[in-house]
């Protein structure tokens, strides 16, 4: 015999649940959320720190700060980096490689013939 649910039989109902149920865990699942001005990730000093690539101790970052050399935001007496600003201002520190020098040569070059003759 068949259970019965509100006088409807649960073969009935199963797929109803089964459908609902997998409804649920779709809202549930995380939603991949991209980064906006407002949920831009702060640092303080000490997580600037620790974030640094280069490991450079707080007095370094404070002449740093005081000569205007990396982009950071005061309030009062404490000093905070927005961590995207940071990524964007050590990637300014970037060399080319020797390939990219000899391509922008070759490319000089190729482009100022007609001067050479």
């Amino acid at each position: 015999m068949e259970q019965v649910f509100f006088n409807v039989p649960l073969s009935k109902l199963e797929p109803i649940f089964k459908r609902w149920i997998k409804e649920a865990q779709a809202e549930i699942q995380p939603t991949k959320v991209e980064p906006t001005e407002q949920s831009q990730q702060w640092l303080d000093l000490n997580d600037l720190v620790k974030y640094d690539p280069e490991k450079r101790k707080k007095p370094t970052w404070y002449s740093k700060i005081s000569r205007q050399e990396v982009p950071h935001y005061k309030r009062g007496k404490k000093v905070y980096f927005l961590k995207s600003e940071i990524d964007e201002w050590l990637k300014q520190g970037r060399k080319k490689s020797n390939a990219e020098i000899e391509q922008k040569a070759e490319a000089y070059l190729s482009n100022n013939k007609k001067g050479l003759k």
